[in-house]
């Protein structure tokens, strides 16, 4: 537990506070004045800032044994694993010619400013959709999401299998706060996971599609001015 307490305390401390726009120009003139790549840069760092909060929180939770609240902040940790794969995972269809850079570009927009409460006319991009292309990558990250989504909403699980047991010998239910007993164990195996998986796409592979992508978006520079206006199918 140490060693998840470390690793917080160093997302923490490696937090960015600004990303000035005239440096990315500086960095590359013909890549950032597209807005595209710019976007990719807040969304991944403020998929850091999210992920550091919840998870920290959600550990907190979890040390003073209130072990539905950790799994359900959880659970919030791993649907912003799945934005930053998604947002990695188109990166990487671009640089590989499966999607259109001007339809990529709007979809960082939808990434960065949709909503699902109609607070803006730009419509969000569904989380089970990001979760489903993640799990591509990572074949059982749907499970976890789905097994924290039960401790999230009054089903069976979040409701009489947290609570009560069963005494059969004397035909009686007990109640009880049963969720550390049930899944404290679990709950630290899916955080260092969430974690580990998290710190691979930040730092790694993000990084390197990111290079990648300036790359390409130099070599078709001419390419992207030609059919910025063409129209998109949705």
């Amino acid at each position: 537990m140490e060693k998840i307490k470390q690793n917080l305390t160093n997302w923490q401390e490696s937090l960015m506070t600004s990303i000035p726009l005239g440096g990315l120009i500086t960095r590359n003139a013909t890549v950032y004045k597209w807005k595209a790549p710019f976007r990719c840069w807040l969304l991944r760092e403020a998929a850091l800032w999210r992920v550091t909060d919840l998870l920290n929180q959600s550990y907190e939770l979890h040390q003073q044994e209130h072990g539905l609240g950790a799994r359900i902040l959880l659970r919030s940790g791993f649907e912003t694993l799945a934005a930053l794969l998604y947002l990695n995972h188109n990166i990487r269809e671009v640089i590989d010619g499966k999607l259109n850079f001007h339809q990529f570009s709007r979809l960082t927009i939808r990434q960065a400013i949709g909503s699902k409460n109609k607070s803006d006319s730009t419509m969000a991009i569904n989380i089970l959709g990001m979760l489903d292309k993640g799990n591509r990558r990572y074949p059982g990250l749907r499970g976890i999401f789905d097994n924290l989504s039960e401790s999230a909403h009054p089903n069976f699980d979040g409701m009489l299998g947290g609570y009560l047991k069963v005494d059969h010998d004397e035909y009686e239910t007990n109640f009880s706060n049963r969720w550390m007993d049930l899944h404290g164990e679990e709950y630290l195996n899916q955080l260092e996971l969430c974690m580990a998986t998290f710190d691979h796409e930040y730092g790694e592979v993000w990084t390197d599609l990111m290079d990648k992508l300036e790359s390409w978006i130099v070599e078709n520079d001419a390419e992207l001015e030609n059919t910025k206006n063409a129209p998109l199918s949705d």
